[in-house]
């Protein structure tokens, strides 16, 4: 049988079905990939843990904001997370409403994803990103699925020459086919976790059922899903980081689902691999850690001023890369407030304590952590 235009029109409807031995590959790549994770976590601190959550916490609160357009401030969210893991490093302005209530839903997500999926549930979380009522300049229907007749389109384009890219299912059907999806969510029929959050987040984004809101509710029921299965190490993953990245054929893969069969193995499969890049990703950020553990405990007999311990934290914060093409004594003025000579002094001394090293000569000198691989090769 001819497969129709839109998945949710097939009479099979929603028996979605993949490859096995092909999901089950790309499985077994991201399973070995949380298992490094969670093996490295084990070697840090819970402190170091609770840093490396809240910044990765930050990043996804801005990039599932991203994803749909919106720019939000990272101090901002930054320092709203810092109070709710109590990391006191951070600070920042405060957040408005709508930035507390995206981290508001990411955290119900996490710390109480053996919680069930329900109707009210759902609907909180998308009216906790519209705190006013109004997206944009727009009042639309908050905590509550939408009813309006006209049909549900996603489109792009100037006026006059939009293009829909997908039809969502009529508003009097949404009540129903959310039922299919939660009894379907809480009732944990598929048996590997990845997979149901692949089929879970095609599922909801194809039923569309807000009026807006609809992408990053869609994220965070991927966000539960992964907290079943590492619980909060599972912050550390940084998916919607990692669909922004992709965010194009993020679109591509979805609107090629959403408009084939019912077997959806080409979207399983592509999901899945995104979710085993950003646990890669999370690998790098966890050694980059563990290098900063290991620098301050390989110095930990050095006695520094405030001044140096503040630049050798905002240098290792920075990550391998290097600060802004290195430290110079210029930077250092503007970082500590110090003299032109006190600065030159306090660099030298890290020098020669090794903690630093150098590049370049005269005005052109540089500084960067002695750690190996890092800095300019």
């Amino acid at each position: 049988m001819k497969s129709p235009h839109l998945i949710w029109q097939d009479p099979d409807w929603p028996q979605m079905r993949y490859d096995g031995a092909r999901v089950g590959a790309e499985v077994a790549l991201a399973r070995r990939a949380q298992g490094v994770i969670e093996g490295k976590l084990a070697a840090l601190g819970f402190e170091q843990r609770q840093e490396l959550a809240a910044e990765a916490w930050s990043q996804e609160a801005v990039s599932t904001s991203a994803i749909e357009g919106e720019r939000l401030d990272l101090q901002a969210v930054r320092s709203s997370v810092a109070r709710r893991l109590g990391v006191a490093d951070h600070k920042g302005p405060n957040a408005p409403r709508h930035i507390d209530g995206l981290l508001d839903i990411m955290d119900d997500a996490v710390s109480n994803a053996a919680t069930p999926l329900t109707h009210e549930r759902l609907q909180a979380w998308q009216a906790a990103l519209f705190p006013t009522g109004f997206s944009g300049m727009t009042k639309i229907r908050v905590g509550a699925y939408r009813e309006h007749a006209e049909p549900m389109q996603i489109v792009s384009g100037r006026p006059g020459r939009e293009k829909v890219h997908y039809e969502a299912p009529s508003s009097i059907q949404v009540p129903a086919e959310m039922g299919r999806l939660l009894e379907w969510f809480n009732s944990r029929q598929e048996p590997e976790s990845l997979t149901q959050a692949a089929l879970a987040h095609l599922w909801f984004e194809t039923v569309h059922p807000f009026e807006n809101g609809n992408g990053r509710v869609g994220r965070v029921v991927v966000d539960l899903v992964l907290a079943r299965d590492t619980g909060e190490a599972s912050r550390l993953i940084r998916i919607s980081q990692r669909l922004l990245e992709q965010r194009g054929d993020y679109y591509n893969q979805l609107e090629r689902a959403q408009h084939g069969s019912l077997d959806v193995t080409s979207w399983v499969v592509w999901f899945v691999a995104q979710v085993r890049v950003a646990c890669e990703q999370a690998s790098v950020v966890i050694d980059e850690s563990l290098e900063k553990a290991r620098f301050w405990f390989n110095h930990r007999d050095k006695e520094l001023t405030s001044r140096q311990r503040k630049v050798l934290n905002a240098l290792l914060d920075t990550e391998p890369s290097g600060f802004e093409g290195g430290m110079s004594t210029k930077k250092y003025e503007n970082l500590t407030g110090a003299s032109r000579a006190t600065s030159s002094r306090d660099l030298t001394e890290l020098k020669e304590m090794g903690l630093l090293r150098h590049a370049g000569a005269g005005r052109s000198t540089r500084y960067y952590v002695n750690i190996e691989g890092w800095g300019p090769q």
